[in-house]
């Protein structure tokens, strides 16, 4: 089960996706951003049909 999401950057606030694989449960990682190359904090949520994806500065 892949989901497409639209984010901001919190650093540069440049807009890009990330392809979430919703089928492994929660996740905590991070990925650099794909314009200024700063790193994100991703945290995924699931709960059965509902998820949801929170984003952080790494320095937060």
């Amino acid at each position: 089960m892949l989901e497409v999401e639209r984010y901001h950057c919190p650093y540069c606030g440049e807009p890009a996706e990330a392809v979430l694989d919703l089928s492994a449960g929660d996740q905590c990682y991070i990925e650099d951003c794909p314009v200024c190359c700063r790193p994100i904090v991703f945290e995924l949520r699931t709960d059965g049909v509902a998820w949801t994806l929170e984003l952080r500065r790494e320095d937060d």
